[in-house]
């Protein structure tokens, strides 16, 4: 019986081990794949990221971004704090990874050896009405201040973790990539006391879910900055050629005007010579 039980037992870890074994395995297999596409853009602050499942694009983003990340230095005294602001742009050789679902998408860019991480998440929704949308809904950024390159002579260096709070951000309709060629900024509270950093992205084109061609936009949804920039350098035009057929117009009806009263007899001013007539 004890024999027995022993083996009993030794079934049930095996179980037990199989069991997470396959489970270990289905998420190996739902892990996606990122790579880096910057190489195909001719702007050198541009990068283009994709997330790939199954060897089928499900995230694509292409974008500049640039950091503004405040961080403290001791002053000449050895006793006073100065804030510093350290200012960089994201490189084209960052490295990629990404979760694509459903209802919600992830992108993580990494560079310098791990000591800056930019993380996205995207979440797709439905609105008023039975829209399907999607949007920003939370921005991190992981860095170091030991990293010497932006950050000189940081005092108390370490890691710290800037997020967003409540973000909805480049709200698009579903099954369309959204495209801004405008800055959009955006302001993280830092866990290195309360800091603000600010990322500004622009040149944005953007699509986490919905992608019907392998590493192919859909079709675009352009922000209300470009579309307010454009109506300000068409509005200028629409009111001239408005103008120009006004003057025409004006013009025309005057030389009409003209001819009329060229034909009209000249009637005599004086009534003594009507009785010659």
């Amino acid at each position: 019986m004890g024999r027995l039980g022993f083996s009993t037992t030794e079934s049930a870890r095996l179980l037990l081990l199989t069991v997470f074994g396959v489970l270990a395995l289905s998420v190996v297999l739902a892990e996606q794949e990122g790579e880096n596409l910057s190489g195909l853009s001719d702007n050198p602050d541009k990068a283009i990221f994709a997330v790939r499942e199954n060897g089928t694009t499900c995230l694509m983003v292409e974008f500049a971004v640039r950091f503004l990340v405040p961080y403290d230095v001791l002053a000449l005294n050895g006793i006073d704090l100065i804030t510093e602001q350290a200012a960089f742009t994201l490189p084209r050789g960052a490295e990629i990874e990404g979760k694509c679902g459903s209802t919600e998408s992830e992108i993580h860019i990494t560079w310098k050896n791990n000591a800056y991480t930019l993380r996205i998440y995207f979440t797709k929704e439905f609105r008023d009405k039975g829209i399907e949308v999607w949007k920003i809904t939370r921005v991190q950024f992981i860095y170091d201040t030991a990293e010497t390159s932006h950050f000189i002579n940081a005092y108390n260096p370490g890691r710290h973790t800037a997020s967003t709070h409540r973000l909805s951000a480049l709200v698009t309709p579903a099954g369309r990539s959204y495209v801004c060629a405008a800055q959009q900024t955006l302001k993280l509270i830092s866990t290195d006391h309360q800091k603000g950093v600010t990322i500004s992205m622009y040149d944005i084109q953007i699509q986490p879910f919905d992608i019907s061609s392998d590493f192919i936009f859909s079709e675009p949804y352009k922000c209300i900055t470009d579309q307010r920039e454009r109506l300000e350098e068409t509005l200028p035009l629409i009111l001239g050629v408005i103008l120009g057929l006004i003057i025409v117009i004006i013009l025309t009806i005057y030389h009409f005007h003209l001819k009329l009263t060229a034909v009209q007899p000249q009637l005599p001013r004086d009534r003594s010579m009507y009785k010659n007539m």
